[in-house]
């Protein structure tokens, strides 16, 4: 027993750094409406195709000095970064979830990772890695027990409704838009994977960060920026990542509970 879990860790282990390779270039070409799956991997700046050797996770980025062999322009951090952050979701569902289940919640722990570093960038949360959560957390509630799986499916309709409501709420008081659709169908796909149950908790932690986030960046800014601030303060901000962080832990912890 103890070899097929040693197995099963390995197994992982090995898939996650190319799978956030994999990430790496799905944030990049997602938003831009590129091809994901079936373009080879270019330097942007030359435009030179990319082997083997120059494609391995974190082993090619360190060996060629974060550089492109072809024409030396520089290759930005955040694909290591990705790739380290795709070792490290695996890494934390073996250490929290047995079994099959630790598959399962680092496939979602890579989606979110991938919707959170879009929103950040792009302030947008793709169909094409939101919606499928839903059939996904559905799926998995069944197979731990099919009796969960009417709990899960208010979640996820809840889920929706909830965020729309609010969005709805918001517009009304300040008239315009300020939470949107792809933040509703993410949060339905919270509900898909931890319940209604779980869905105050995703909330709670969801808007908690956000607003330490916020917060933090207020006081970096200080004093001086404060005209930079009044001027600013209709800008928009992400708060898929958000979710997607209430999401991971509610998932992998349960939901919050007092005392």
């Amino acid at each position: 027993m103890s070899g097929v879990l040693t197995y099963h860790w390995i197994l992982l282990l090995l898939a996650a750094p190319c799978v956030g390779s994999f990430l790496g270039v799905l944030i990049v070409r997602l938003p831009a409406g590129r091809p994901v799956a079936f373009d080879r991997s270019a330097c942007p700046a030359c435009g030179a195709r990319l082997g083997a050797r120059e494609l391995v996770p974190l082993v090619s980025w360190v060996l060629l000095r974060a550089r492109c062999r072809h024409c030396g322009a520089p290759v930005p951090a955040r694909y290591p970064a990705i790739e380290l952050a795709a070792l490290g979701v695996a890494l934390w569902a073996l250490a929290v979830l047995p079994g099959w289940l630790a598959w399962a919640g680092a496939g979602l722990g890579w989606a979110l990772l991938a919707l959170a570093a879009i929103d950040a960038r792009h302030l947008m949360l793709p169909d094409a890695l939101t919606l499928p959560l839903v059939p996904a957390g559905l799926a998995v509630a069944w197979a731990v027990d099919p009796a969960l799986l009417p709990g899960h499916l208010v979640g996820a309709a809840a889920g929706f409704g909830v965020i729309v409501g609010i969005g709805a709420l918001y517009r009304r008081w300040r008239g315009r838009e300020g939470i949107g659709l792809g933040d509703a169908k993410l949060f339905a796909a919270a509900g898909a994977w931890v319940s209604w149950q779980g869905l105050p908790s995703v909330l709670l932690i969801a808007a908690g960060a956000a607003l330490l986030a916020e917060l933090a960046l207020r006081a970096r800014r200080g004093p001086a920026g404060g005209a930079a601030e009044a001027g600013a303060a209709g800008r928009e901000l992400p708060f898929g990542p958000w979710i997607a962080a209430g999401l991971w832990l509610t998932w992998l912890y349960g939901p919050l509970t007092l005392g």
